[in-house]
């Protein structure tokens, strides 16, 4: 995993100050983070993924996939009302 952050951040060009900076921690925790002396909380890997437009499945090595899963479809959407009784008389052929 350590190696995947190094890659992403220097990829962007970035400085583990800067992105210590957007995490709000302090630079020796995100330096020991990519040299593995310190774990990485839920919260902060969740935001670091957000920051490199990545999963953070890719961070931790569970997949080479680099690319953001598509976004979670709302519950509101999934679920479809019934549609109402017509109040019109339909014409019956007979």
């Amino acid at each position: 995993m350590n190696e995947r952050l190094r890659a992403l951040r220097e990829d962007k060009d970035w400085t583990q100050q800067q992105l210590a900076d957007m995490l709000f921690i302090n630079r020796r925790t995100y330096s020991a983070y990519e040299n593995g002396i310190n774990a990485v909380s839920a919260d902060t890997l969740a935001r670091i993924a957000e920051l490199f437009g990545t999963s953070v499945d890719y961070i931790m090595g569970l997949t080479d996939e680099r690319k953001l899963y598509p976004p979670k479809k709302d519950k509101a959407v999934m679920y479809k009302e019934p549609a109402k009784p017509s109040r019109k008389k339909q014409k019956v052929n007979i």
